[in-house]
């Protein structure tokens, strides 16, 4: 595995490998690669003949009263674990490499999309999120890129921001990896004292009672959400941020629960700020008839 510290080394690499017929994949890292970075790595090996991993903890996404100095990391930790996972080129550039007039007077801001959830807590967090990414697309060119679907919100914005500004990358978007009972894998979970590992979980409970009431039946979003809410209180160790079912495509809220949609949540517990998320798909009326009408006979 080539180790790249500049854009110009890492754009024209990966030029080389398309001249010869390569397919390119893209896995951008903020680092302290965990199982679920490196099951990115190992999608896009197997999907591309050469992939790319990005290094780069991006000041721009961490408002000022969140954990950037603090932010885990481990370099050498982080090449082997790369390496091991199929990864052809490693780019780790300093901040001065990726902003070299400091912070930039371009930004990408995806509205919308970018509003709800996270952006009501993390206001400037998405811009900063989409800028770096545009960046590092700008850079790498033409391929595939690979994003886990546990920051789910973070995909529906970048796959926006590729479509909207005509990126040729295909974005790809990735399960969550979790840990046996469930947690979500995530960098921040090394903030957890081992008691607050052990309830953990209970954020990942919640997205499942949630889903199971609309598997049931359950059309009321905020009947869904109020489930949601009142499993996480029973923990009084969880600060409950917010629990929500929204639009799969555009997180927007929905009056009444139909087709597929995405529930999310978010919580402090400890110095640890944990997100987590589950797909669920209503069940049309012509399914749940179809069900009644079996059992009736």
């Amino acid at each position: 595995m080539q180790v790249i510290t500049t854009a110009d080394g890492l754009a024209k690499a990966l030029d080389a490998e398309r001249a010869e017929g390569r397919t390119v994949g893209l896995v951008p890292t903020m680092g302290f690669l965990h199982a679920g970075h490196r099951s990115l790595i190992e999608r896009s090996a197997a999907e591309n003949d050469v992939t790319a991993v990005t290094l780069f903890v991006n000041p721009l996404q961490f408002g000022p009263t969140e954990d950037l100095a603090a932010y885990p990391r481990d370099a050498q930790g982080d090449q082997r674990s790369a390496a091991e996972a199929g990864a052809a080129y490693l780019f780790a550039p300093l901040v001065e490499e990726m902003y070299p007039g400091g912070a930039p007077l371009t930004t990408v801001d995806v509205a919308e999309i970018s509003e709800p959830l996270e952006g009501r807590s993390r206001p400037t967090h998405f811009a900063g999120v989409a800028t770096v990414v545009a960046k590092l697309f700008a850079i790498a060119g033409r391929g595939r890129a690979y994003f886990g679907e546990k920051d789910y919100q973070q995909l529906a914005v970048i796959r926006r921001m590729a479509a909207d500004l005509s990126f040729p990358i295909e974005v790809v978007g990735c399960p969550t990896v979790r840990e046996a009972d469930g947690l979500a894998l995530s960098s921040r979970n090394v903030y957890l004292t081992p008691d607050e590992r052990a309830v953990a979980p209970v954020l990942h409970e919640a997205l499942q009672r949630g889903r199971s009431l609309i598997e049931q039946g359950e059309r009321d979003p905020a009947v869904v959400n109020a489930a949601m809410r009142a499993h996480i209180e029973t923990e009084p160790r969880f600060t409950l941020d917010y629990a929500e079912v929204a639009d799969a495509v555009d997180l927007s809220a929905p009056t009444r629960l139909a087709g597929e949609v995405r529930l999310l949540v978010a919580a402090r517990l400890g110095r640890a700020r944990l997100i987590d998320n589950v797909q669920a798909v209503v069940p049309s009326a012509s399914s749940e008839s179809s069900a009644a009408s079996g059992a009736d006979h």
